[in-house]
This record gives structure tokens, C-alpha cells and sequence, in this order.
């Protein structure tokens, strides 16, 4: 008798492509034929140096990143880029703008300007004027044209919203930096629309620990001597990401993860497929007469982070013990915002969210 599927929908650190883990699996005890495990590797062997270089060039690749832009694999999460993009970057700057959206952005807000005299200027804010049920338009933001840059964070994880058309500002503007975390490599995108593009690995890329940043050359030009360079942008780049000893392991998988989505087609053919489950789930809320229910506007629904409840707290407490049991697992919503919330991220299949429309259906029948 077969083991009916366990599928994940934790929000990050999320789930991994089987094909992945199996190859992990196979390697864990000897990496290629060197006989010790890509764990206990030296970060400057030849070994660890062409998986780098690998990730890199497939990371390039998948993105279509330009010649005049460096990849980092940096240690700290997205949450040590909101210090470090203000350190580096807004030198001889008096504001930088910030367009507030949801949890994430909010919190980037804050942070900012915690090391640096500069001011942080609030371009937008989604909170105020749309209760985080609607984004506020590119067309809205109130940005200074004199600003060092303009920062924000194109999918919310907790409250479920994502700009589906990716921003792009006009030409004179100041550079976009954007933490892309819980959305990179799950549709194509311009990068050279960006002056600096950050992401947490553990959502679409692979485990907790490593941190992709993609920084347009010129921009280094800004990064002071006067900034450690544990946080200095070009120092990183000077070393060949290897000023300290980097995420070894979480890199290793990233590469991993990179090849596979180039065996499934890349980055357009995911994008077709994280299209068509967003559309299975928002359609089964849609369609369940208000016993389901998502209150962000259809523009501004994420198609990465799916969020929804049932209106009664108990019922949504049972509905995650329920899906628990029947293998839809991490279910439960964000702690401030409650329901559930279902990250459908790159390597969540199609069956997984099949799998939880179905459930959900019953779940009705029996409760609604």
C-alpha cells in the first residue's frame, strides 16, 4: 500500500523539488568522487569553487542578467539588505523613498534608517490607503527624484498581495532596489529595470542561509570605504563573494535547484504553471458562496502566497488540523493576520494545490 503524498505549503523556509533533495541524498557523503560531503568542503577548494561558479552562471542564465550587473551569494537573509542597500548605497544622498505594501516592506521601512543620518521618505503607503487590500500604483508613489534610490518589495508574503505587472520607473528616476525574496525565479523579469535585486534563499531558491543579491555595476561606485566590508557591497565583489566563508551548503542546493528549473522549461514555463495554480485556488475561494474568503483585490493577488479564512476563527483552527492530517501541511496563516495561507512557490506541484482545492471543497460540505 503506497504513502498517500505529504505536501508543504510553509511560507519559507519552503519546499524543495523532490529531484533536488534526491540528488542531495545521493552526495550528502561524497560530493562527485571527492569523498567528503560539499558540508565539510574548504569554501576555496576547486570543488566549492565551480559549484559557485556554476550557480552563477546558471542563476545568469535563467534571469537573463546583463554583463554590467554582479551576483552575491551574501550571508544575513533579505532582513540584513534593508541595513546594507542604505549603507552602500545612499552615500552623499539625503532621502532614500520607500513604498510600504505589507509585513515586509513595513518592516524594511523601519530598519533603514537605523545606521544611517539619511532620510527615509515614505512614497506609498498600502496600509494607510488600502488596509493591505490593494497596491498602491506605480503612477501613485510620490518619489523624489533626487532620492539615492527607491525601495520595496514586490510580493507579501503575509498578507498576500504581489504587484502582477512589475514595476518600472521612468528614465532620470532613481534606482528600484527590491527584495524579490518570496518571488524570484517564479515568472521572468527585466532586471536591468533594477538597480539592485535582493532575495532570501529559503522560499524560491533553497535553504535558509544564503542570500542572492544583484547589484548593477555603477552602483558600486557608491559603496564608501567607511562601510565594513563584511556590509560593503564592492568589498564582496573585490573577493569574489569570498570575503568571508559563504552559505557553502544552501549555495550547493541553489545550483542544484537552478538546474532544475532549466530542466523544466525555465522560467517562462514556471511562470505558466504558478499562473495556473493560483487560478485553481482563487477560483475554489471565489466559488465557495462566502464560505471561503479573501479580501485582496483580484489585480493585487498573490500568486505566490495565497491567504484566506473561513470568517470563524474555530473553523479556521480546525481546518488546519484537518488538512494536517489529510497531508497539506503548514496551513496556518500568519501570526497577526490568522486563516490560512498557502505558498504555492516554484516547487509546490500542480497535484499539491489539486490535492488542496479538493480538500477544501470537502471541508465545505461538511462545515458550510
Amino acid at each position: 500500500m503506497s504513502t498517500p503524498p505529504i505536501y508543504n505549503f510553509s511560507s519559507g523556509p519552503a519546499v524543495l523539488p523532490d529531484a533536488v533533495l534526491r540528488i542531495a541524498q545521493n552526495e550528502i557523503f561524497d560530493y562527485n568522487g571527492t569523498g567528503f560531503s560539499v558540508m565539510s568542503m574548504s569554501h576555496r577548494s576547486d570543488a566549492f569553487m565551480n559549484i559557485l561558479y556554476h550557480a552563477e552562471q546558471d542563476l545568469r542564465r535563467l534571469m537573463g542578467i546583463p554583463d554590467t550587473y554582479k551576483v552575491l551569494f551574501l550571508q544575513g537573509g533579505a532582513n540584513a539588505q534593508f541595513n546594507m542597500v542604505v549603507m552602500n548605497l545612499a552615500n552623499g544622498f539625503k532621502s532614500v523613498d520607500s513604498v510600504v505594501t505589507g509585513n515586509w516592506s513595513s518592516i524594511a521601512h523601519k530598519q533603514m534608517g537605523k545606521l544611517s543620518d539619511v532620510e527615509i521618505r515614505l512614497a506609498a503607503d498600502g496600509g494607510r490607503d488600502y488596509q493591505y487590500t490593494q497596491l498602491p500604483p506605480v503612477s501613485a508613489w510620490d518619489i523624489d527624484q533626487n532620492s539615492a534610490f527607491v525601495h520595496f518589495v514586490i510580493n507579501e508574503t503575509v498578507h498576500g498581495l504581489q504587484y502582477q505587472a512589475v514595476p518600472k520607473l521612468d528614465e532620470g528616476m532613481p534606482p528600484l532596489v527590491c527584495d524579490m525574496s518570496s518571488e524570484i525565479l517564479s515568472r521572468r523579469v527585466n532586471v536591468a529595470d533594477f538597480g539592485v535585486i535582493y532575495a532570501g534563499a529559503q522560499k524560491n531558491i533553497g535553504p535558509a542561509g544564503a542570500t542572492v543579491v544583484i547589484i548593477r555595476e555603477d552602483l558600486l561606485d557608491r559603496c564608501s570605504d567607511r562601510v565594513p566590508d563584511v556590509w560593503n557591497y564592492r568589498a564582496h565583489v573585490n573577493r569574489q563573494g569570498m570575503y568571508n566563508t559563504p552559505a557553502t551548503y544552501p549555495i550547493y542546493i541553489a545550483g542544484l535547484v537552478f538546474r532544475w528549473l532549466e530542466s523544466q522549461g525555465g522560467l517562462g514555463r514556471m511562470e505558466a504553471i504558478n499562473t495556473e495554480k493560483a487560478r485553481l485556488l482563487y477560483e475554489a475561494i471565489d466559488n465557495s458562496g462566502g464560505f471561503y474568503l479573501n479580501n485582496i483585490q483580484p489585480d493585487a493577488r498573490s500568486k505566490m502566497n495565497v491567504i484566506f479564512r473561513t470568517g470563524n476563527k474555530e473553523l479556521d483552527k480546525l481546518f488546519v488540523q484537518e488538512s494536517t492530517l489529510r497531508g497539506l501541511c503548514q496551513l496556518e496563516g500568519y501570526k497577526t493576520v490568522g486563516g490560512m495561507r498557502a505558498s504555492i512557490y516554484n516547487a509546490m506541484p500542480l497535484q499539491g494545490v489539486e490535492a488542496l482545492v479538493e480538500f477544501m471543497q470537502e471541508f465545505q460540505r461538511r462545515y458550510g
